[in-house]
């Protein structure tokens, strides 16, 4: 089966199962899917430019691997993730400063059951709403504290995308908790 293919099959199957559930707790998950990755990434971009912090950088990867899109997680956990971590870890032998291998390997290699298990559960939600708050109190951290607090562009687009991260969770939270 070549990647197009897949890629057709899964987002088919998707589609047939948000079909049928249908109801306002799916559309919550896709929106804290969809609204989770894309934030996380914009603060994966503005901390590459930013500080720098590897703290910052391994608590967005891990809301990722909770928050990631299920079509696209599926398609990072066949045959195509594998084929990409093999050239990022073969990248890492070559420059290892630049390509850090075990962020994205954390989507190919844990087990079934932990991966599903923490995506398909109100845990994966409590996880990221914890995630969440760690990512504040570093960012609080990382800029001094509130006496040392400079207002810059690259701050307030970092506090707003976290803000739409606790947004998202909290929203998915409190569509499946009623």
């Amino acid at each position: 089966m070549g990647f197009a293919e897949l890629v057709a099959a899964t987002v088919a199957y998707e589609a047939e199962a948000e079909a049928e559930a249908g109801s306002s707790a799916s559309r919550a998950r896709a929106s804290f899917q969809w609204g989770g990755t894309i934030f996380a990434l914009i603060l994966l971009i503005l901390n590459r430019v930013g500080r720098r912090s590897a703290m910052q950088s391994s608590l967005l990867v891990l809301f990722l691997f909770t928050s990631f899109p299920t079509v696209l997680f599926k398609i990072l956990r066949g045959q195509f993730g594998c084929w990409v971590s093999f050239l990022a870890v073969a990248a890492n032998l070559i420059f290892p400063r630049t390509f850090p291998v075990s962020r994205f390997l954390l989507f190919v290699v844990p087990p079934t059951l932990v991966a599903n298990g923490l995506r398909d559960s109100i845990v994966g939600c409590i996880f990221c709403l914890m995630i969440g708050v760690l990512l504040v109190v570093t960012e609080i951290r990382g800029i001094g504290g509130f006496s040392n607090c400079r207002c810059n562009f690259h701050c307030f687009a970092y506090c707003l995308c976290i803000a739409f991260l606790f947004f998202f969770t909290i929203f998915y939270l409190c569509s499946e908790t009623w």
